[in-house]
């Protein structure tokens, strides 16, 4: 059978291309040699089932592995202990490969009469102190029962065993898997379990395990495919591309790669590449789904990633700060150099085509006039950069030159990305660099047509600042092996001189704007 690459449900080496696992295998694998119980909580569909079915064989050598998946329990399973442990048990000699004779009989008895949690510990343990090789709890999707107070006292359970397992044969290790930490579950609960944070999982180590896909790992999967299909794409190339979109999250990786490898009108070029994306991003999926769900179900987040995109503000990080976890907890964001940083390029943009589609901005006038103007800014697939510009300039001033200083310092930015939205829609996409992001600065990347342009837009602060802000773009241009890169400026002085121009700067050339 040929591999492919898969998006819907587990990974399997033996039928799809995937990252080598074995590194962050180990590394969980030192966690488990050492007896510890810990979560595995990332956001959707970063790979948590892939690595527990790989974790599975990985350990079996060693290990006695249970592997259960609280998905599969109904709600009816959770009403009650009795019903938990009937569902709990039946699960167990289903997954387990070896269970001694006389708690085979127990966990059968389990399924057919009415015990307590009690009752099942005390097999469990017996389990374990027979066992010939330390067993190992694997439980996925176990976030999914966390509001369950059937759960709660399994956990409790759990827990006091731990913490007595020198008199109690118990576990060696437990690993629970899922979106939410169970340390963290009032962010699942809004309203009256939020006096409920107290978790008896308090006794579960810090899981520090990137499982995000790194450029080699990236690299590796790539040079497989490539061995099989002969392309002769650049992979390190490639791979260096889809990891700075992508910043390794696991499903956007392979998405991207499943349309350059089954879509006639994407590859593996740049250009291919670059359709992929415009596919990913114009697309429904589970993943964006879920996302744009939260935006609704948590007007706090909404509020601060419009901040963190439009304002220009930094946000530092600090634990306790409501919308910044929950924003965590989803996957939005990352904390780089102790500051919030939208997760991946893919994010940034899918945020700021919701945000700069609503109906009600898409009725502002500067949209509407892109959107009118469209036919003068590209030209056989072109797109003339200096032109968008000089329009922008023109409108720009004449709806908006008569607001201050703090009209243009919170939402300059954001209404040029507004002019631009309708101008590249369909064929280009705009994120923002966030490595230089500041209050006074943000560079804006566009891809359009296979081409890039560098936009840096800033705030007027004098000559000399304005003369390090060129000297930035020109290095940054060197950095992205451009000759010209554009400057918007958005200047507060009533004299000011509004307009378009061309500076020579070294060997690069600037389009510098000012409104």
């Amino acid at each position: 059978m040929n591999k492919f690459f898969n998006v819907s449900g587990s990974c399997k080496p033996s039928a799809h291309y995937m990252v080598d696992l074995t590194q962050k295998l180990t590394e969980i694998k030192k966690m488990v040699d050492r007896g510890e119980y810990f979560t595995i909580n990332r956001a959707r569909q970063y790979g948590k089932t892939t690595t527990l079915h790989a974790l599975r064989d990985f350990l079996a050598k060693e290990y006695e592995v249970v592997s259960l998946d609280f998905q599969l329990f109904s709600h009816a399973n959770f009403q009650n202990e009795q019903a938990f442990v009937t569902a709990f048990s039946s699960e167990l000699l289903e997954c387990a490969k070896e269970i001694p004779q006389e708690v085979q009989i127990k966990l059968h008895l389990f399924t057919n009469s009415n015990f307590t949690l009690l009752s099942l510990f005390r097999t469990l343990s017996k389990w374990c102190a027979l066992s010939k090789k330390p067993v190992v709890l694997m439980i996925d999707e176990a976030d999914s029962a966390a509001n369950n107070q059937v759960f709660l006292d399994f956990l409790a359970q759990l827990r006091g065993y731990y913490l007595n397992r020198d008199q109690k044969p118990t576990f060696h290790s437990v690993i629970l898997a899922g979106v939410y930490d169970i340390k963290n579950r009032k962010y699942k609960f809004r309203t009256d379990d939020y006096h409920r944070e107290n978790s008896p999982w308090n006794i579960a180590a810090d899981f520090l395990v990137d499982m995000s896909f790194s450029t080699k790992e990236i690299t590796d999967m790539l040079m497989e495919y490539d061995k099989d299909h002969r392309t002769n794409m650049r992979v390190a190339e490639m791979s260096r591309l889809i990891y700075d979109y992508t910043s390794g999250y696991p499903y956007l990786v392979s998405r991207l790669c499943k349309f350059m490898d089954e879509r006639d009108d994407c590859s593996f070029t740049k250009e291919g590449f670059l359709s992929a994306l415009r596919i990913l991003l114009t697309e429904s999926n589970t993943l964006f789904d879920s996302l744009l769900q939260k935006l609704k179900d948590f007007p706090e987040l909404d509020a601060m990633l419009r901040s963190l995109l439009f304002t220009g503000k930094e946000i530092a990080y600090a634990v306790g700060v409501h919308s910044v976890e929950i924003a965590l907890l989803f996957g939005f964001v990352k904390i780089s150099n102790n500051h919030v940083q939208i997760a991946n390029r893919i994010f940034e943009t899918l945020l700021y085509n919701l945000f700069l589609a609503i109906p009600k901005i898409q009725q502002e006038t500067l949209y509407n006039t892109a959107q009118k103007e469209k036919p003068l800014f590209a030209e056989n697939g072109r797109l003339h950069m200096t032109r968008i510009l000089e329009r922008f300039v023109i409108h720009f001033d004449a709806l908006y030159g008569d607001r201050g200083q703090t009209f243009y310092e919170e939402e300059g930015r954001r209404y040029f990305m507004l002019f631009l939205k309708p101008i590249i829609n369909g064929i280009g996409n705009c994120y923002v660099e966030a490595e230089t992001r500041n209050r006074e600065r943000t560079d804006l990347i566009v891809d359009y047509g296979g081409e890039q342009f560098v936009i840096e837009t800033k705030v007027w602060h004098g000559a000399a600042r304005h003369r390090q802000g060129e000297e930035q773009l020109a290095n940054y241009l060197e950095h992205y092996h451009l000759e010209r890169g554009y400057l918007l400026t958005f200047n507060f002085n009533q004299q000011k001189e509004i307009g378009v121009k061309e500076v020579l700067f070294g060997d690069k050339v600037l389009v510098e704007a000012v409104v």
